[in-house]
């Protein structure tokens, strides 16, 4: 301090400038400079030289497909689809593609019981990728006409006629309900038995006219789901309706189809109209199971032209005697003010039972027992 104060100040000046013109080397500067040269540098080389690999030693090697190709995909991606029946369409040939669930080999009745063929009307048959399918013929003649009940004339008086529902994936149980139940009865096939064709020719065997159950979206699915290939509400027209005819080709000799569930499928039009449009065109009839109020089922099939009816009453919605008994006894009341009434019945070896017992008294009781088509307008 004392030399700061003893010093002239032209000497301090000069001490202050000699500090202030030390070089400072800009570090900072140089090593942001260093890294733009080689990010430049690497994007440069990118660029300017076609070499992906970076320089890595590669080689090329063949490659040889040796993978087999699936011929029955391939014939069903090349054979026609179609979409709506066409009387006058040439049908396809070898484009079968194997069920889902394989027929079982099995002797079948050849006629009805009334002397009927069973065999399946050529000119009702179109073949499809999943086998053949019910079509209606060049000169009109429908499936609904050719495969429905025809022996004996119907009264004009009280009728009834019953359904039932779930035929099929019990083969045993379903020949045995076959055995029990007369002739007159409907029989309603799911599409998801072994031996089907077997089956549904013993009951046509025996007189009774078939049906075929179609599985519709419920409003809990998949909750409660109907089965494979169940038709929802959402999917373009043309999934549901391919999935519709892997369905319709499970069996044949059908006269119509009875929806399984579907209260969410039935209450849209624009879902459920080309399916109904479908069944029009191919000749085919439809019972609503009455299962649902809100169903559009009926304007559908009136606008389209298919055989229809809507069944009344779930015979054994609790399977004891009893309780069929009494519902049985509100079918009666119902055919006697209506004129007709359907019921539903499922396969359960109560109820075969008990209806086949109470059907054998209907005569008594001034009320006939019919076919479900009968009763289909």
């Amino acid at each position: 301090m004392a030399n700061d104060l003893s010093t002239p100040l032209t000497g301090r000046k000069q001490r202050a400038q000699s500090r202030l013109g030390r070089p400072h080397l800009p570090l900072a500067r140089i090593f942001f400079g260093l890294i733009a040269i080689i990010v430049i540098g690497v994007v440069a080389r990118l660029i300017l030289v076609e070499d992906p690999m970076g320089g890595r030693p590669s080689m090329e090697a063949g490659i040889v497909e040796t993978r087999v190709g699936n011929s029955v995909a391939d014939n069903s991606a090349t054979g026609p689809a179609t979409i709506t029946a066409d009387p006058h369409q040439t049908l396809a040939h070898n484009t079968t593609a194997p069920a889902l669930m394989p027929q079982e080999a099995s002797t079948v009745p050849l006629e009805t019981a009334s002397g009927g063929s069973l065999a399946l009307v050529p000119d009702l048959v179109e073949e499809t990728a999943n086998g053949p399918i019910p079509r209606m013929s060049g000169a009109g003649e429908r499936p609904f006409d050719a495969y429905r009940y025809t022996a004996g004339a119907v009264g004009t008086g009280p009728r009834i006629a019953l359904i039932v529902t779930g035929l099929g994936i019990n083969e045993q149980g379903s020949l045995d309900a076959i055995a029990q139940l007369p002739d007159l009865v409907t029989l309603a096939f799911a599409p998801y038995g072994k031996a089907l064709e077997k089956t549904v020719g013993v009951a046509r065997g025996g007189g009774h006219e078939v049906m075929l159950e179609v599985p519709l979206e419920p409003f809990d699915y998949p909750q409660n789901d109907p089965g494979p290939h169940t038709l929802l509400t959402g999917e373009p027209p043309r999934q549901n309706l391919d999935k519709l005819f892997w369905l319709m080709a499970r069996f044949g000799g059908y006269f119509g189809v009875i929806n399984n569930m579907g209260a969410r499928f039935t209450a849209s039009a624009a879902d459920f109209n080309p399916i109904m449009e479908e069944l029009g065109a191919r000749g085919l009839g439809y019972i609503d199971d009455g299962s649902s109020n809100r169903s559009v089922s009926q304007q559908l099939a009136g606008s389209n032209e298919v055989p229809y009816a809507r069944a009344r009453i779930l015979v054994d919605a609790n399977p004891a005697r009893a309780s069929i008994l009494s519902t049985l006894a509100s079918l009666e009341t119902e055919a006697l003010e209506h004129g007709s009434a359907i019921g539903i019945v499922s396969a359960l070896p109560i109820s075969i039972q008990t209806i086949s017992e109470w059907s054998a008294e209907l005569d008594a009781k001034g009320i006939e027992l019919v076919p479900a088509s009968a009763l289909m307008q």
